[in-house]
Formats: structure tokens, C-alpha cells, sequence
């Protein structure tokens, strides 16, 4: 009991670590912003947040391919060839001279990350299922959120001591270690026998059991939804506090107090959701998402920022239900397709990123001189999802009592057959 205990907890150390690659990828870069759109010339504020909104692009596209090369090589050896890509791109990064040049780079860093992002969720779902998946999930997630508890200090650490560019080559270095505490530590989750032959008609059955699921495919877009409000949080963070609200040195600080929120609840969310449910914590959260968001703009609409402690009061409940609802989200879209899990995650994760980073840039767009935008994205994204689980919830019941029907009709036609 004591050994599967450790193994447990390694496992789900080594998977958060997996997992904080693409959030140190993102939150360290944070602090440096400025800095390195002064350095490759970009003349418009606004288009900083394309250095964060990109990656995550990259990531969705580079889960199609990292997705059924798990399931067709194993989990451990996508996660090798994903680190590779990710190398190489942030040495482009370092070497660029250009908006585009840096954003093909975070493109390129998206799809290499794609690679530990979905086999990590793969291997979750290799070895758990339903509420047990959201639990392990949910400790997965509390600890990578020490990720952007740390990563914008340590960005501001490195850029003030060795320039932006050492904060791509710190990136790398992690990844690296990482990748070899999974090589030694971590067995194979897939077993050979389990592994399905690369070919086309993977990628395409995979979409078709994926369209079979009304669950899965709610899910995945509440996912999208969610994704995109948090990407402008993360994404906009930078310009609110400190141009916004002239916080530069404060920045790293707050950013990771609210982070520290997120873990929080994610890790509540772990003990809770054996006693309650993945759907019920979803929805719950979900609907005290859209309230608090709806809140904020009811009272600040058309009016300058609120002083800084009402805008972090406001920050911190909304983070706080979003650390309930990532996981569990994430869980309940793949609880129907585990037998297809890693071509499955990158279906979903494809999907969810394709809704996000368009939402995201849009509404990115808007943020200029108030962070009224961010908390209208906020509420827009969480009242749709709020309408897609309540649908999901009224199509189940109707077909129970669907079902319930049917049972009590079959005992009279086999009564009325029987009397004839």
C-alpha cells in the first residue's frame, strides 16, 4: 500500500511537471514583455499579447499530431520528440529580430509543448477514470500551479540579471531535466498491445467516436469557453497592472499571489469531488463565475478602473472558481473516450484551442485603458457555458425518463402478447 502510495505521488509530481513546461513557457515571459517587444520592434502595446496568445495556437494544432503519435508509439517517446521541436523553437526565439520571427517561434514552442501537455493528460487517463480522474487531475493541476506562482519572479530574476533572452534559455534547461526524470522514473502507461497503428483512419475514426459523445463534445467547447477568458487574463495581466495601473516591479508579486488562489481551489477540488461530483462542482462554479463577472461590469461599467484592492477582490473569486472548474471540465470531457485517450486529448484540446485564441485575441484587443473588456469576456464565456451544461443536464434527464418509460411499457407488451 505504501509503495503504491509513492508511486502515485511521483506520478503525479512528474505529470504537473509536464504540465508547467508550457505554463513556465508562458507566465515567465510575463514580466518581459515590454523589454522584448522594444527589442524586435513592436510599435503597438497591443500586439505583446500575440507572444502569449500564439503559443497556445501551436499547442492546439500540435495535439493533433502528438495525440495519435501517443497512441500509436507510446507516451513517453512523443514526449522526447515534442521537447526536441520545443528546443529548437525557443533558440529561435532567442535569435529573433522580428514580431513575425518570434511569433513563428511561439508557434513552434506551442507544438513541441503539445507533446507533454496531451500525453500527460493521456497517462492520467490511462491509469484513472471518472471522479477518481478529476481527483488525481486536480492534484496534477494544484501542483503545476506553482508554475505561475513562480515563473513571473523568476522571468524578472533572469531578465533584470542576464537580459529576456536567458528567460528561453532557463525554459529549455527545465524541459530538459524534466524530460529525464521522465525517462528514469516514469514507466510506459500504453502497453504495447493497447498501441494502434499510425494511419490516417486513426485520426479519422477518432473524430467520429469523439462526435458520438454529446458529453465529450459539450465539454470540450465549455473547455474552449473557459480557456479563452483565462487566456485574456493571462494575456492582458501584464498591460492592466502595470500600465494600467503603473505596478511594473509589484507585478511579478501580485501575479503570483492570485496564482496561489488557483491552487487553492484546484486542490479543494480534489478533495471535493469524490463527495460531490464532477458536474455539480462544474456547474456550481461555472454559475459563480458569471455572476461575479456580471457584477464588475453591472457596477463599473463606462467608469475608470476601481481602486487596485476592489479589481484584486474581484480577480481573485473569479480565479478561485475557475481552479474548480479546469479540471473537472477537462475530466468530464474525456471520461466517454478513454479508450481512444490520446487521440481524444488532442481532439479535445485541438477544438478547445481553436474556440480560445480567437475569443481570446478579440476581446485582447479591447483592453486599453480599463479591464472592464476582460470581465465582460469573462461573463459572455461563462453565461454560454452556463446554457451548454444546463443542456447537457435537461438531454440527460429527458433520457432517463426516456429509458424509465420503456421499462415499465415492455412488462405490459409482454403481458398483452402472453394473454393472446
Amino acid at each position: 500500500m505504501n509503495i503504491r502510495k509513492k508511486s502515485n505521488t511521483e506520478f503525479i509530481i512528474i505529470m504537473a511537471s509536464l504540465m508547467s513546461l508550457a505554463s513556465l513557457s508562458i507566465d515567465a515571459l510575463l514580466p518581459g514583455l515590454n523589454e522584448i517587444g522594444s527589442a524586435i520592434g513592436i510599435s503597438d502595446a497591443k500586439n505583446n499579447q500575440l507572444l502569449i496568445t500564439m503559443i497556445f495556437l501551436g499547442t492546439g494544432f500540435g495535439q493533433l499530431i502528438s495525440g495519435p503519435l501517443s497512441d500509436s508509439l507510446g507516451r513517453k517517446p512523443v514526449v522526447y520528440m515534442g521537447y526536441s521541436v520545443f528546443a529548437m523553437a525557443s533558440l529561435l526565439c532567442i535569435f529573433a529580430t522580428s514580431l513575425e520571427m518570434m511569433v513563428l517561434g511561439r508557434i513552434l514552442q506551442g507544438i513541441g509543448l503539445s507533446a507533454p501537455k496531451t500525453v500527460s493528460m493521456a497517462m492520467v487517463r490511462d491509469r484513472f477514470v471518472g471522479d477518481n480522474m478529476a481527483r488525481i487531475m486536480s492534484f496534477v493541476t494544484a501542483i503545476f500551479i506553482l508554475a505561475p506562482v513562480i515563473a513571473p519572479s523568476f522571468g524578472k530574476l533572469m531578465l533584470d540579471s542576464f537580459g529576456w533572452q536567458s528567460i528561453f534559455t532557463s525554459q529549455v534547461i527545465f524541459g530538459f531535466l524534466v524530460v529525464i526524470w521522465l525517462w528514469q522514473r516514469q514507466p510506459e502507461t500504453l502497453p504495447e498491445v493497447n498501441r494502434k497503428k499510425m494511419k490516417f483512419s486513426l485520426f479519422t475514426d477518432g473524430i467520429k467516436e469523439f462526435a458520438k459523445h454529446k458529453q465529450t463534445v459539450i465539454f470540450t467547447f465549455v473547455g474552449g469557453l473557459t480557456t479563452a477568458a483565462f487566456m485574456v487574463y493571462l494575456s492582458s495581466s501584464q498591460q492592466i497592472f502595470q500600465v494600467q495601473y503603473g505596478l511594473v516591479e509589484e507585478f511579478p508579486y501580485i501575479f503570483a499571489g492570485i496564482a496561489i488562489v488557483i491552487g487553492l481551489s484546484t486542490f479543494l477540488n480534489g478533495a471535493l469531488v469524490i463527495r460531490f461530483g464532477m458536474l455539480k462542482l462544474a456547474s456550481a462554479f461555472n454559475l459563480a463565475l458569471t455572476l461575479i463577472s456580471m457584477a464588475y461590469v453591472f457596477l463599473y461599467y463606462g467608469e475608470p478602473n476601481p481602486s487596485l484592492s476592489i479589481l484584486l477582490v474581484f480577480f481573485v473569486m473569479m480565479i478561485f472558481c475557475v481552479g474548480f472548474m479546469f479540471g473537472n471540465i477537462n475530466a468530464l470531457a474525456m471520461q466517454p473516450i478513454g479508450h481512444i485517450a490520446g487521440i481524444g486529448a488532442a481532439i479535445c484540446g485541438f477544438l478547445a484551442t481553436i474556440i480560445a485564441v480567437p475569443l481570446a485575441t478579440f476581446i485582447g484587443r479591447f483592453i486599453e485603458i480599463t479591464a472592464i473588456p476582460l470581465f465582460i469576456g469573462f461573463a459572455v464565456c461563462g453565461g454560454i457555458s452556463l446554457l451548454l451544461i444546463q443542456y447537457f443536464k435537461w438531454s440527460n434527464k429527458r433520457k432517463a425518463i426516456e429509458q424509465e418509460s420503456e421499462l415499465q411499457v415492455e412488462p405490459l407488451l409482454v403481458k398483452s402478447k402472453n394473454m393472446k
